[in-house]
């Protein structure tokens, strides 16, 4: 597994903050509200981070990325 840039770091602590929180998953809309990024540049970090095996995800199904990181490997999110 490459390791993951600074960016999509952020990512995947929003996801497991996110999740941790509200015990789903966050939206596409819910990550472009927070990153303040367009619906696009949300759902291309999506499909990146599922290729290189951060996040697992159900295509067509709300709310399902999981996380395939344990805690101690994510970033803090800023």
């Amino acid at each position: 597994m490459q390791p993951y840039t600074a960016k999509q770091g952020q990512y995947l602590a929003f996801i497991y903050y996110y999740t941790k929180i509200h015990a789903v998953s966050p939206s596409e809309a819910d990550i472009q509200r927070y990153f303040k990024v367009s619906p696009p540049s949300v759902h291309d970090m999506i499909l990146t981070l599922h290729t290189r095996g951060y996040i697992e995800r159900v295509p067509g199904q709300a709310r399902s990325f999981r996380l395939l990181l344990p805690r101690d490997e994510l970033p803090d999110l800023e």
